[in-house]
C-alpha cells in the first residue's frame, strides 16, 4: 500500500491485493483491509498534529462490509480527521474497491502526546 495523499484533516492510501494477501477463505485477510484503513486514520490525524507531538492508534474498530479478492483491483482508504486534542485524536476512514464501492469502514482513538524535541543541545 501507498501514501497518495496528505493534507490538513485528509488522507489517501492505495493498495492493490493480491492472491498473496489472502485468507484460507481465498479472500483479502482481515489483517490488510486493518492495516490500510489504521494508516488512513493515522495519517489523518497526523495532520493535524503540532510540533513536536506525536500519536499512537489506542483503539481501531473495522466493519468489514465486502470481501476482496484480486479482482477488487486497486482499494483506495480515505482517512478524515473529526477530532483533536491535547490528549486525544479521532478519526474515521473507508475503503473503497476500483469499482467505488464500500468494503469496509474504520473509526479510531488516537493517543497525542509531546515527543522530546529532536534540537540537540551543545
Amino acid at each position: 500500500m501507498s501514501l497518495i495523499e496528505a493534507a490538513h484533516g485528509h488522507s489517501v492510501f492505495e493498495g492493490r491485493p493480491d492472491e498473496s494477501d489472502y485468507n484460507p477463505m481465498g479472500t483479502v485477510h482481515g489483517g490488510y483491509i486493518a492495516a490500510i484503513l489504521d494508516s488512513a486514520c493515522g495519517i489523518a490525524a497526523h495532520t493535524g498534529l503540532r510540533p513536536f507531538q506525536a500519536y499512537t492508534t489506542a483503539d481501531l474498530k473495522v466493519s468489514f462490509l465486502r470481501p476482496l479478492t484480486e479482482r477488487s483491483g486497486v482499494v483506495r482508504a480515505i482517512g478524515k480527521l473529526v477530532s483533536i486534542g491535547r490528549r486525544a485524536a479521532f478519526s474515521e476512514a473507508e475503503l473503497r474497491d476500483e469499482q467505488g464501492r464500500l468494503c469496509a469502514t474504520a473509526s479510531s482513538t488516537l493517543i497525542v502526546f509531546d515527543r522530546k524535541s529532536e534540537r540537540t543541545t551543545a
